[in-house]
């Protein structure tokens, strides 16, 4: 059995690996930290999981002493220290957080406000979005950069479009919808319940932090550079992120070629569902699984391409990829643990 621990376990992200390593049948939680309930059992904070995992909060060191894979649930900032600590200990490390997705350190001062603290040690991690960049996820490997939830679903949503040059690539635009378990488990007045409720609205407009992260993986598929415009929206329920991707169909290209070749790219991965035409990609089809629907429709008049994305931001856009690429540099079926069946209603 492969030993997990859990590094801000009490988060909504953390609380979700918790679940699905439950029933992981080569996987076990051992260990699980967290600064704000350290000593606390993890039931006491989330009942749901009494007599399931009473496990107390420890701290970090524990919980990589205790383990042979660590995942890091925690804000951006916070974990590179940490998947140092990993890497020396040889323990494979799987972050969740930010400090890891984006290549260059000067987006990562810009948006972050932060720097790389060990240069060798990005060097060493990989970006796990299996679905577009399995070839660099090896087993063994020690450090994974977890993608996040609008950063997995609209590239997922564009990438055979910009992969195969047919679309333009200037132009683009990402409008995301996200349930509010994205915005963390930390309660702010925009949360807030009356605030939230029955309202919707386009938040951080041509700043948000996954901007870069959706640029640097449209540009790699592209081999060049790739701007977009992204809005994210915040949509009054827990889960689920719906990206509706614009993009302009290049002259020559018929909506038969693209739909033929998203058939092809996506034929042989399996949590890639490519909706029959006519359909449309809704997160309520994809709640609790590592699914990503994808729903394509043409625009004559304007001719463009429209590609809807649907995940389930706590599963596929966070624990649940982290688990995917778990199994993968553990030599495991990408699906173990993750064979998740979406409740119907």
């Amino acid at each position: 059995m492969i030993k997990v621990g859990i590094v801000g376990a009490t988060g909504y992200a953390g609380a979700e690996l918790v679940r699905l390593i439950t029933n992981h049948p080569q996987a076990q939680v051992t260990a699980v930290s967290s600064v704000s309930f350290q000593g606390q059992k993890l039931s006491e904070v989330y009942p749901a999981y009494l007599n399931i995992n009473d496990m107390e909060c420890e701290t970090q060191e524990q919980v990589v002493e205790k383990s042979d894979v660590v995942f890091a649930a925690l804000p951006h900032g916070l974990s590179q220290e940490l998947a140092k600590q990993c890497v020396s200990k040889e323990k494979a490390f799987i972050d969740l957080g930010a400090d890891f997705r984006l290549e260059s350190e000067d987006e990562y001062k810009e948006w972050y406000n932060g720097e790389f603290l060990d240069k060798e040690l990005h060097a060493e991690a990989v970006y796990g979005l299996p679905e577009l960049f399995r070839e660099n996820i090896h087993k063994g490997q020690k450090i994974i950069a977890n993608p996040g939830c609008y950063t997995t679903c609209a590239p997922l949503a564009l990438a055979p479009a910009v992969k195969l040059g047919l679309v333009e690539t200037k132009g683009i635009i990402c409008d995301c919808k996200s349930g509010v378990t994205g915005a963390g488990r930390k309660p702010v007045q925009s949360n807030h319940y009356p605030e939230l409720n029955e309202g919707f609205h386009a938040y951080k407009v041509a700043s948000h932090r996954h901007t870069p992260e959706i640029e640097q993986t449209l540009s790699k598929l592209a081999e060049k550079k790739v701007t977009v415009t992204f809005v994210p929206h915040l949509l009054p329920v827990n889960r689920g992120i719906l990206a509706t991707c614009y993009a302009d169909i290049k002259e020559g290209v018929t909506f038969e070629q693209i739909r033929k070749a998203y058939e092809d790219f996506y034929k042989d991965e399996y949590f890639v569902r490519l909706l029959p035409q006519g359909m449309n990609a809704d997160i309520h089809n994809i709640k609790y699984s590592n699914f990503c629907d994808i729903s394509l429709h043409h625009d004559k008049r304007a001719n463009k391409l429209i590609a809807c994305g649907a995940i389930d931001n706590m599963v596929k856009g966070a624990a649940g990829q982290a688990i995917q690429n778990m199994n993968i540099i553990f030599g495991l079926d990408e699906k173990t643990g993750l064979d998740i069946v979406p409740p119907a209603f």
